[in-house]
């Protein structure tokens, strides 16, 4: 747990600063901008870059894991710099949180890999390069990208204990557990065998 420095106000401020920029829906709007449809109407329905890759646009899918990743990592750069590591953290979370169920889509939002990781980025670039070289491996090693997702989520308390990043680590729980929460289809479908590959 990090030191509590930030008052509850500002806390709270952070907060929804922090919601209101992870709720906004860069592959919804992306889709629409490039004319690709409604993202919700194609493929898995998800908000994020694995299925507006499914439109066929890889352009269109790397702008969507770009911005996702950015939303968590502004969030908490810009409390960082102005309140502190407390803020951040705070910050950072409910962006996660926003992706997840943004207020702006009904709160049915994507699976937030991409805000994870840039959200992991931002706080600790050592653990958030661990987590992201762990999504590489285990995408190479299985070809499928929930499963890698799942590996990065589930080692990320452990490179944060490894890495020296304590100050993570109960905010990190939160995420692994969403990340596993939002993935409980995918789990399902890989206990079964039935989870679709990387590109198929």
């Amino acid at each position: 747990m990090p030191i509590i420095e930030t008052g509850a106000v500002a806390l709270l401020i952070w907060a929804v600063f922090g919601y209101l920029l992870g709720s906004i829906p860069f592959g919804v709007l992306i889709s629409k901008a490039m004319g690709l449809g409604n993202l919700r109407e194609i493929g898995s329905g998800n908000i994020g870059a694995t299925n507006v890759l499914r439109t066929g646009s890889k352009p269109a899918a790397f702008a969507t894991l770009i911005l996702d990743g950015a939303k968590g990592a502004v969030a908490a750069l810009i409390a960082r710099a102005m309140a502190g590591e407390d803020a951040a953290l705070l910050a950072g979370l409910m962006a996660f949180i926003g992706h997840c169920y943004p207020l702006w889509l009904g709160f049915k939002g994507g699976k937030g890999v991409a805000s994870f990781l840039g959200l992991l980025l931002a706080l600790s670039l050592p653990v958030g390069l661990a987590c992201c070289a762990t999504w590489l491996v285990a995408a190479l090693l299985k070809r499928i990208s929930s499963f890698a997702a799942l590996a990065a989520a589930g080692t990320s308390t452990f490179w944060m204990s490894v890495l020296g990043y304590p100050e993570g680590f109960f905010v990190g729980v939160i995420l692994t557990i969403m990340i596993f929460w939002r993935h409980k289809a995918n789990i399902t479908r890989l206990r079964a065998g039935t989870e679709p590959r990387i590109g198929k």
